[in-house]
């Protein structure tokens, strides 16, 4: 049994109940979870019947509560005011629930809801003109967060990356080294690929303000590159690759991982080709200055005086980003037979996405109305905390090192043991790495965050690195076991011997943990998971803190508590892979 059936056995009474005694049928039923453990498992708020039957929800409570049967799972059932409350048999639902999550292991958290869908998640979408920075970070922790999330679910999830390798910004960066550049490389300097050229995007921008004219150099330069200038496209191929060879590396230290890479220097011409047809067909037009535009309906105009349209193609003829999303949508649906399509992307997009998604629609896609964006804020650093590389954003590749740097401090802490080198770097990039994946992922996608390095690193609190602990504890406990000869044999535990408050409490948050995971892909919201999961790891840490497990005098107590341990580290581990955590056996 899981939350899901047990939930629906609950609602399939109340909704005959409510048919028996007033003659109506609810489709809908919808089930709370009371404040307080002593008012019960589960609520049902009668407040929505009162309005359909004209009576008081107090007096329908206590009419259900006579007509709905008991059987051996609902213990009791209470009307207390507008509420009908069930309260379960606590000895059945810990077994129930414990062996299921145990016996299912590896396999937990698993559903069939997406067999036989496909679903595009793209993601991360980086410039090759300069490094990946913390916003990156931030979506590309969402985008293998909803990955593993959709995964879960059974459906077929590709992970795309859509590198913007063409256009006005990566001209900078060319017209830039090859003015000033003296034909060095980033092995003849040391450094990063991508560092490398985008210290020359830097330059370019520096210049620019003292000759404003560099601005038609660059966009000659775009043009020459679209004509397929031979000696211009082999300077863009070799700047391109140096930026792709240190993407890699950060893909690699942020554990991002990527099915199918789509290049816009390779599709913008099929966007290009979508626009000139929706010309013809009058769905585009041409407005004074040459340019190809759309005309937006009022609903989406995000100010009717100024946003009234959108251009398509610049008057020179030359393409911008909407006209390559345009061929890409197209490109995907038609090579991955998609059911879904999500963005991730920046909250300032989201009036883009909106007329990307009509202007694809206008053009007469049905899949556009199987495109979603997930849109995410801002993030910051607090001032002083670490500077970046070029001064104005913060580097991916020094936050990450720098949180590598903090965890090994953490580590030799707590060892003065001295561990050797290879497993302080192993765990410290698993927690650095972790704690700031966690910290990404702890609040509405759509909400600014303020990133401190010293609260993320943290092995208190609302962090990565304390629900890394809470299941490395939940480890040393099951190890410990193991070396005392202590086996979990399911079939001979007695489930009865637990039900203390903090072991009911632990309970409560295990059996409602796929049901997190469920509306956290629902609601393309990771959140969902990471806030559920440290309220798991609270629960479990109040409960070993004041309850013994292996030392505990009574053989079957001890036998019931190991299994909950058990089921926890099951919980645990579920949890942190999903948000794409590395779970420690020992920190």
């Amino acid at each position: 049994m899981d939350i899901f059936s047990l939930k629906e056995e609950i609602k399939e009474k109340i909704r005959k109940a409510i048919f028996e005694n007033f003659g109506i049928e609810i489709k809908e039923i919808h089930l709370e979870y009371p404040p307080k453990m002593e008012m019960g498992d589960f609520a049902f708020p009668c407040f929505p019947l009162a309005k359909k039957l004209k009576k008081d929800p107090v007096q329908i409570a206590t009419e259900l509560k006579e007509k709905i049967e008991k059987n051996e799972m609902i213990k009791e059932i209470k009307a207390q005011g507008p509420y009908l409350n069930f309260f379960l048999n606590e000895a059945l639902i810990f077994e129930k629930f414990l062996k299921r999550i145990i016996q299912k292991e590896k396999e937990y958290g698993k559903s069939f809801e997406g067999k036989g869908k496909r679903v595009m998640i793209e993601y991360l979408s980086p410039n090759t003109n300069k490094p990946l920075h913390l916003g990156h970070l931030r979506n590309g922790a969402l985008g293998m967060a909803l990955s593993n999330l959709f995964s879960l679910a059974g459906f077929k999830v590709i992970k795309a990356n859509l590198i913007n390798d063409r256009g006005i910004h990566i001209s900078k960066s060319m017209l830039a080294w090859m003015k000033w550049g003296e034909g060095k490389t980033p092995k003849d300097t040391g450094e990063k690929g991508d560092h490398f050229v985008g210290r020359w995007y830097v330059k370019y921008s520096q210049e620019e303000k003292k000759n404003p004219d560099l601005k038609k150099e660059a966009q000659a330069l775009l043009q020459k590159w679209e004509k397929g200038d031979r000696k211009i496209l082999k300077i863009w191929k070799k700047m391109r690759n140096w930026v792709l060879e240190g993407f890699e590396k950060t893909y690699k230290d942020f554990g991002l991982k990527f099915d199918v890479f789509i290049f816009e220097s390779k599709i913008y011409k099929l966007g290009k080709k979508i626009v000139e047809e929706g010309l013809k067909k009058g769905i585009f037009s041409k407005d004074e200055k040459g340019r190809v535009v759309f005309y937006l309906e009022e609903k989406e105009q995000k100010d009717k005086k100024e946003r009234k349209k959108i251009t398509l193609l610049r008057e020179d003829g030359t393409s911008l980003y909407i006209t390559q999303d345009l061929g890409t949508a197209l490109l995907k649906f038609k090579k991955y037979k998609l059911d879904k399509s999500i963005y991730v992307a920046g909250l300032e997009h989201d009036f883009y996405f909106k007329c990307l998604f009509s202007i694809l629609e206008a053009l007469g896609f049905d899949f556009a109305k199987k495109c979603f964006h997930v849109s995410y804020g801002m993030v910051y650093l607090p001032e002083g905390k670490m500077k970046s590389r070029e001064g104005k954003v913060v580097d991916a590749d020094d936050l990450i090192e720098k949180m590598k740097k903090m965890a090994e401090e953490e580590i030799q802490k707590r060892h003065k043991d001295k561990l050797k080198e290879k497993e302080i770097e192993k765990r410290a990039k698993a927690i650095g790495v972790g704690a700031i994946k966690f910290y990404l992922l702890r609040v509405d996608s759509r909400e600014d965050i303020f990133f401190d390095p010293k609260e993320s690193i943290s092995f208190d609190g609302f962090t990565g690195p304390y629900c890394q602990y809470t299941f490395a504890r939940s480890c040393g406990i099951l190890k410990k076991a193991k070396a005392k000869g202590i086996k979990i044999k399911l079939d001979k535990i007695d489930f009865s011997k637990l039900g203390n408050q903090k072991e009911k409490k632990l309970l409560q948050y295990l059996l409602r943990f796929e049901e997190e995971i469920k509306r956290a892909r629902e609601k393309l919201d990771p959140s969902k998971v990471a806030i559920h999961l440290y309220k798991i790891c609270q629960a479990f840490n109040q409960f070993y803190n004041e309850y013994p497990v292996i030392s505990a005098e009574d053989l079957k107590v001890r036998e019931a508590r190991l299994a909950l341990v058990k089921a926890t580290f099951v919980v645990l581990k579920k949890g942190l892979e999903i948000l794409g955590i590395t779970p420690l056996e020992e920190m």
